[in-house]
């Protein structure tokens, strides 16, 4: 994807997103009266930043935390220390009013097209029900800009009015994508948005999420296990394991000249497509891959 300002010569430029010691954990009760005996550290001090026009990828094994990150940084789920600003702002201070307006500058494109889209709702309700929520389109000017929407993902203007289960799994995952592009939000955390996908279908959809970007000026928080796919649309890579951030860097420094143990083994561990050429698989200790 494009250079993002954060790797240009401007120092001075601040970050749209920006991470501090981001902790949450989880309560493991026991017992009758399900007392707290000890707690599940799912992110366990996590800082980065995210810059405008910016793809940052964070990647690890499933269960290592990345997808706890994009949804506490969203406040989808309760943080238990840390601080997330956006545009200067303290994210988890905001009230709840102030918070559904920041709302729209922060979007999330989920991992499972389906489960994302209620099956009861036509399409054209899906993305247009944002707009109605932030009072930004209604009436004739509501259906104008869904078929728009649809048109510019990749779809036709008729899908507004069919159900999520004549999609196939990609056509869903572009309606997710057009559903998230509605209120023209500035960053959105991709959560492994074509790990559910055919091979050939997560090209298109990458490629669309890229032409997004360089059209609408939009930063990326891209969630991932693939290492493949992260070297192809990210500008920096955060590697994460356990909870923790243990490597961060430019795209090719990280894949070529890799630091810590984990990020060598999960780079070894990216299928070779020569059957000519032998990888020589890292083990690292704990790694559930």
């Amino acid at each position: 994807m494009s250079p993002s300002p954060n790797t240009s010569n401007d120092s001075s430029a601040r970050p749209l997103l920006e991470v501090n010691d981001l902790k949450t954990h989880f309560p493991v009760k026991r017992g009758l009266f399900q007392r707290t005996v000890d707690h599940v550290r799912a992110v366990d001090g996590v800082s980065f930043d995210l810059g405008v026009g910016e793809t940052l990828g964070l990647v690890g094994e499933s269960g290592c935390g990345k997808t706890t990150v994009g949804r506490t940084i969203l406040r989808l789920l309760e943080a238990t220390g840390g601080e997330v600003h956006f545009e200067g702002k303290p994210v988890f201070k905001q009230s709840a009013t102030e918070m559904r307006a920041l709302r729209r500058e922060m979007q999330i494109i989920f991992q499972d097209p389906g489960g994302s889209l209620n099956p009861r709702m036509r399409v054209g309700r899906l993305v247009g029900e944002p707009l109605v929520v932030h009072g930004m389109a209604s009436g004739d000017e509501l259906r104008h800009r869904v078929e728009q929407l649809l048109e510019r993902c990749g779809l036709w203007k008729q899908a507004a009015d069919r159900y999520p289960h004549e999609f196939s799994g990609g056509q869903r995952q572009r309606i997710g994508i057009a559903r998230a592009l509605a209120v023209e939000p500035r960053m959105i955390v991709c959560d492994e948005p074509t790990s559910a996908l055919d091979v050939s279908i997560q090209s298109q959809i990458l490629n669309l999420l890229d032409d997004l970007q360089e059209e609408f000026d939009l930063s990326y928080l891209f969630i991932s296990h693939d290492m493949a796919v992260v070297h192809h649309v990210c500008d920096r890579i955060a590697v994460m394991y356990n909870g923790k951030i243990v490597e961060v860097g430019a795209r090719d420094q990280v894949i070529h000249d890799p630091q810590h143990p984990y990020t060598k083994a999960l780079l070894s561990a990216v299928p070779e497509p020569d059957p000519r050429r032998e990888r020589v698989r890292v083990e690292w200790e704990g790694m559930r891959m």
